[in-house]
């Protein structure tokens, strides 16, 4: 079993002698002994290898499991099962992964708030004078203990509270070292994601955990302050034995064996009087076997201790008849604070920390507006028809082709893969409701509030409207969806779970609506664009069926679309379909390429920004991008997209023109961002790790394994999930957050890709629309923790990307939703195509290795282009400094 790295940033005491390393071990398990398995640093993973059984040169039989008893409360003492903890956020994106866990093993949730929110007064009248908690978690977090801005309150915590349990986690533990004399230094090396075994002394908060090999380290406790014990640290054996080397030049060893150096670096503390706690790896992590015990191992500690304090306060927190906290106005204050911090309301979250709970309470799911209109479905089934009349591409073309798909949509799932997709939903114009919707987010020079701007609407009657939107695009989303009313006898047989609604296109810069820093960038193009569709037809890819559906608002005529509509469809069939051109305008200069926004140069500086970020703790990942552009004039955008399903077919493909913003999305995406089905459950699919195919069968396999077993990549997806995890874990019940699916590699026509599935069933308070607010962008955009990583790379990234990095997807007016990440994605806006395109910056990222992945992922979509705008030319090769390769 495996255990996670350390962060960027490692404990070095004032009368150290030694420097402790950190690097890559790979532990094994078997029946008789057991490595701890416990992720740590910012992030963590799993190690895969050709057998999970065997590791060559790792020694057994030298570990033992420690056994040490917890002192036992006494019988008499009528105590509450639950524990209240207070857990501070260091403006993390791991912090509700804790939360979480907390939630399940404490029986009740804790009260999460950021590390500036508070005054010391007002924590000191919550902690003792309302004595509403019982411990205190300090959260990991970006930069270092010794920045005021990135510790906050914790240090002052950590100093006053020296009677009350805290365990401090990866920034936490740092801080607990540091307000006791110890410095904080860079370690050799930053390894966030990676592997490594532990071991520890016995300690109480370990209980029930095995250890790897017992050392006596009385360097670590001599060079350690006198207040602080050492309680945990990594394995490391110098045998040869080990997936990746280890440099050793630039630390020191804590001890020698036999002549060889046996290095260490440690990963647990305690003080020697306060119960007080330091843990450096990350038992939140997904990859951590043993997390859950040491939350469990800390709620113990925290009610012995309790149990043996006398203090009149104390007593006050017995049981009483309806099992409620003793403690005046506790409960309610309790209730009330954790509801709001967890609403997954970006805005109260991350902005003002002042938020009311009434804007948590108003954007539950069952509150309706007090007009809600009621909207009646009727549907049609057309059964095994669709491969009869030539399958998608001819339903679309011969229903919504014409004018070359001129405020059309089409949600294609267009890889033919079973397993990833089964339908494809598309319409245009012409229901009454059907609405236009074209949202730009205004000047910040204009107007105070970042999440304003300004909203175009176009009914069904070609009648305009302009709106300014003081609280943003997705607010008012929220607020249109909940001002409808369904019956759900309506779809009651209907295999999948859009029926109308909103489908669009998120821009990035939508980010400062969810709790993001304001935008440093305009988008040229439109920052959110959106049809409200009442008119559909489905494709059922498995069973090849056709569905027809309409909207209508109740006490309102039906329209003629879902017989006309099938009549249409049945006389179609694939002899007499009309063979639709992908090319209709004279092509390009052949001699023009993609011109990117950076130069080779440029990027590969800004890949090493992004490291340097990393080695200096600012951060984890960064998902670093870039934009490329091609000026095509009037160039048919549809031929274009049918073009490129074709050579880079997706599940989650889109097209989307919206005339009155000029934009049109050709897309290709293979990511889901998130997912709400009809029973509740969220799901994540993030993408991290990207290799190309092969050019044989034998090179394209030994291609995919080679992406399975690269720690890099392992270590990009294993972070992203833990994001993910947290931002689902804002909006979702407690314990019900979890991980199907970890690593997948997965193959499509140009790349193989590593893929994992974070699920979670929401809670019944939240507001679809705030589920996607707790997780936008998606992490595999942005890096993590997400908010510094967005600050860093808004101010790396010379322009807005715009649509790209956003979602596609739709809004179903009964409350599902499914929206994509907009990658693999030709950006159409006024005579301009873009393709945005780049990768997440890790520690073990090589600059060269990185520009190389994001020319790989921008060539499928950049080669469409030219190729359907000249007839079959590849894109051109530019090796000078100042292009970045395209067409190789």
């Amino acid at each position: 079993m495996k255990l996670l790295c350390p962060s960027d940033n490692v404990l070095r005491f004032s009368f150290a002698s030694r420097l402790f390393s950190r690097e890559l071990v790979s532990i094994d398990e078997n029946s008789k002994k057991k490595y701890i398995s416990l992720p740590f640093c910012c992030g963590g993973m799993r190690k895969v290898f050709a057998s999970r059984h065997y590791v060559p040169g790792v020694h057994l039989q030298d570990s033992s499991v420690a056994e040490k008893s917890l002192p036992r409360r006494e019988t008499g003492e009528a105590w509450l099962g639950f524990v209240r903890t207070l857990l501070i956020d260091n403006y993390d994106s791991y912090t509700f992964n804790i939360y979480q866990a907390l939630t399940t093993i404490n029986g009740v949730p804790p009260v999460v708030i950021r590390n500036d929110e508070w005054t010391w007064e007002e924590a000191y009248r919550y902690l003792y004078e309302d004595a509403a908690f019982d411990n205190i978690v300090i959260s990991p977090g970006p930069g270092s203990p010794m920045c005021s801005s990135d510790i906050g309150i914790c240090l002052r915590l950590l100093l006053e509270c020296r009677d009350i349990p805290i365990l401090g986690v990866c920034l936490g533990h740092q801080a607990l070292g540091y307000v006791h004399g110890a410095h904080v230094v860079h370690a050799p090396e930053p390894v966030h994601g990676r592997l490594s075994g532990i071991e520890h002394d016995g300690n109480i908060l370990f209980s029930d955990i095995p250890s790897g090999r017992n050392s006596d380290f009385k360097a670590d406790k001599e060079s350690l302050p006198k207040e602080l014990v050492p309680i945990a640290w990594t394995i490391y054996d110098d045998n040869g034995s080990f997936s990746v080397p280890v440099n050793n030049q630039s630390y020191w060893p804590s001890s020698h064996v036999d002549g060889k150096q046996d290095r260490h670096i440690l990963m647990g503390i305690m003080h020697s009087t306060f119960p007080h706690y330091g843990l450096q790896f990350h038992p939140e992590s997904i990859a951590t076997t043993y997390g859950s015990q040491i939350f469990k191992n800390f709620k113990d500690i925290t009610l012995d201790y309790w149990n043996g304090c006398k203090a009149p306060s104390l007593r006050r927190r017995k049981i009483n008849e309806t099992g409620n906290m003793q403690v005046p106005g506790a409960c309610g204050f309790l209730k009330e604070l954790s509801r709001n911090r967890i609403t997954g309301n970006g805005s109260s979250y991350y902005g003002n920390p002042r938020t009311s709970l009434s804007t948590a309470k108003k954007n539950g799911v069952d509150v309706l507006e007090p007009n809600a209109k009621l909207l009646r479905l009727k549907w049609k089934k057309l059964e095994r028809l669709a491969h009869k009349v030539g399958g998608a591409r001819n339903i679309f073309m011969e229903l919504f082709g014409k004018s070359r798909g001129h405020d059309t949509f089409w949600l294609d799932t267009s890889s033919g893969d079973k397993a990833r997709g089964r339908f494809s939903f598309m319409g245009g114009k012409g229901g009454s409701l059907w609405k236009q919707l074209i949202f730009s987010l205004s000047d910040q020079s204009e107007i105070t509030s970042k999440h304003a701007g300004h909203l175009l609407i176009e009914d069904a009657n070609c009648s305009t409207e302009k709106r300014f939107l003081k609280e943003g695009f997705l607010d008012f989303l929220r607020k249109e969806l909940s001002s409808i009313s369904y019956d759900e006898k309506d779809f009651e047989g209907l295999p999948f779970e859009f029926y109308g609604g909103y489908v669009g296109c998120i821009g990035y810069d939508i980010k400062v609506e969810c709790g993001m820093p304001n935008n440093r960038h305009k988008s040229k193009a439109p920052d959110a664009c959106f049809f409200f569709v009442d008119n559909i037809v489905a494709i059922d890819h498995h069973l090849d069926d056709v569905y027809v559906l309409s909207l209508h608002q109740d006490g309102t005529v039906e329209t003629s679309f879902l017989k006309d509509t099938e009549e249409k469809i049945i006389s179609m069939n694939v002899s007499s379909t009309r063979k639709w051109k992908d090319q209709t305008l004279p092509p390009i200069d052949s001699s023009t390429s993609f011109v990117p926004d950076k130069s080779r140069e440029q990027y590969i500086n800004d890949v090493e920004r992004c490291m340097q970020y990393i080695k200096d703790g600012e951060s984890y990942e960064l998902c670093l991008t870039t934009q490329n552009r091609l000026k095509i004039g009037n160039t048919d955008p549809l031929g274009l997209y049918l073009h490129l399903r074709e050579r880079n077919p997706a599940p989650y493909a889109a097209f989307l023109n919206f005339s009155n913003a000029n934009v049109s999305l050709c897309c290709s995406s293979p990511e889901r961002f998130l997912k709400l089905d009809g029973h509740g459950v969220l799901e994540a699919k993030p993408i991290k790790g990207t290799m190309a195919r092969g050019s044989t069968p034998e090179e394209d396999e030994l291609l995919k394994l080679q992406l399975k077993l690269s720690e890099k990549n392992e270590a990009e997806n294993l972070m992203i999930v833990d994001l993910l995890r947290n931002d689902l874990g804002r909006v979702c019940e407690p314990g019900s957050v979890h991980v199907p699916n970890l690593m997948d590699v997965e193959t499509y026509t140009t790349v193989h890709t590593m893929v994992s599935t974070v699920r979670g069933l929401k809670r019944s308070d939240i507001s679809p629309v705030e589920c996607v607010k707790a997780a936008f962008p998606g992490g595999s955009m942005t890096g993590a923790p997400k908010l510094r990583s967005v600050e860093i790379l808004d101010s790396l990234e010379k322009c807005s990307r715009g649509l790209y990095s956003g979602s596609i997807g739709y809004f179903s007016y009964n409350g599902t939703f499914d929206l994509n990440i907009v990658i693999r994605t030709v950006v159409i806006h006024e005579g301009e195509a873009s393709i945005g395109a780049g990768g997440a910056i890790v520690a073990l990222s090589n600059a060269e290795d990185e520009l190389e992945e994001m020319v790989l992922k921008t060539r499928a979509p950049a080669n469409a282009v030219i190729e359907f705008c000249n007839g079959g030319s590849l894109i051109r090769e530019d090796t000078s400094s100042s292009c970045v390769l395209m067409g190789r």
